[in-house]
């Protein structure tokens, strides 16, 4: 993997663990590596407008995750990146503690006052919008089932999942009776031990029909989400999946994934010489 694949893999992953969008992420990184420097130099060196610059570096700041010098011109410095996650945890925290104190007050007066009939039995169809919002679904999708799961997608969607509360779902599916099969295509063999730490009950290496993401749990839903919207170059914002409990597309879906989990291959007993030699070849 050259340079700058490794500096855009930490981008993608710094975009879910301290929630920037992709110029903040550029931005911060290369603060870090450059140490103290002007937006405009900035600007000129990402080859990014100066005004979308000054804009970017005033929202790091408002975060506290750059901070910027009394000097004129005013320097740009990057936070330590311990300090960084410590910020944003705290908010995170904060966010937490704040729904699970208002959710369950208003949980008690939906219970006492509103009378629910919400028995349907009608298959259902909703489209969820933003990366957070779909990580979401899967990990609650994840923690609720006792059958099998299939999460079918690329390495780029495991290494920004694994920063999500998706693997400790996977521990509590598991305690439930539950297994989760990660089926991903990965092209090169020494990032198997960067795929085995997302810790899925099974995982194989595969051919998948397209680089879209597919969580199915058997018998029961389904989350799928369109290449062009997952991949590591659009946005968080503009991911976006399709989810239904349709009995028909479910049964679909996951007869899919049982035939592709079953025509691919361990990970752990992948012959590195003749998974590189069949890749070239191919």
């Amino acid at each position: 993997m050259s340079y700058q694949d490794q500096v855009s893999r930490i981008a993608t992953e710094l975009e879910e663990i301290l929630d920037l969008d992709d110029l903040e992420a550029k931005v911060y990184l290369n603060l870090l590596r450059a140490g103290p420097i002007t937006a405009s130099a900035l600007a000129k060196e990402l080859d990014i407008d100066r005004a979308r610059m000054y804009r970017t570096v005033d929202r790091l700041v408002s975060r506290n995750i750059i901070s910027t010098t009394l000097s004129s011109p005013k320097l740009c410095i990057a936070s330590d990146p311990h300090d960084a996650l410590k910020i944003a945890l705290s908010k995170k925290e904060d966010e937490v503690n704040k729904i699970k104190k208002l959710g369950e007050a208003i949980i008690d007066k939906i219970n006492d006052e509103i009378t629910s009939n919400q028995i349907n039995t009608v298959p259902t169809f909703r489209v969820v919008q933003g990366r957070q919002n779909i990580y979401a679904d899967i990990a609650q999708l994840i923690e609720n089932s006792v059958d099998t799961i299939y999460i079918a997608t690329t390495l780029d969607d495991v290494s920004r999942m694994y920063h999500s509360t998706i693997p400790e779902k996977i521990s509590i599916c598991e305690k439930n009776g539950g297994t989760v099969r990660l089926l991903v295509d990965m092209n090169d063999p020494k990032l198997a031990p960067f795929v085995k730490r997302f810790n899925a009950t099974e995982t194989k290496i595969g051919k998948l029909p397209s680089k879209g993401r597919i969580i199915v749990q058997k018998d029961k839903k389904m989350i799928m989400s369109d290449h062009a919207a997952s991949s590591q170059h659009s946005g968080s914002d503009s991911d976006f999946s399709l989810c239904t409990n349709s009995n028909e597309m479910v049964d679909n879906i996951f007869t899919l994934c049982s035939f592709l989990w079953d025509s691919s291959k361990p990970l752990k007993t992948i012959d590195v010489k003749n998974f590189i030699k069949k890749a070239s070849e191919e």
